[in-house]
């Protein structure tokens, strides 16, 4: 299970810069490397949604091993 959990981290810090550099500076690595939102970039997106969606759990993990300890 870390192995996914690291996997998934990564790439939900990867969409959070990219947020950022939209946030800042107005550009879209995503879109500047695979297109403004082409079938690509849709499942970028997506994936990165669903890594973020995956991590609430890690809340719930985090409490258990508190617990446990």
């Amino acid at each position: 299970m870390k192995g996914l959990d690291y996997t998934v981290l990564t790439i939900a810090i990867l969409g959070a810069i990219n947020w950022g550099l939209i946030g800042i500076f107005n550009f879209d690595l995503v879109a500047v490397l695979f297109g403004s939102m082409t079938w690509v970039t849709r499942i970028i997106y997506t994936v990165v949604g669903i890594c973020g969606l995956y991590l609430i759990s890690l809340f719930g993990r985090i409490r258990q091993n508190r617990i446990a300890d």
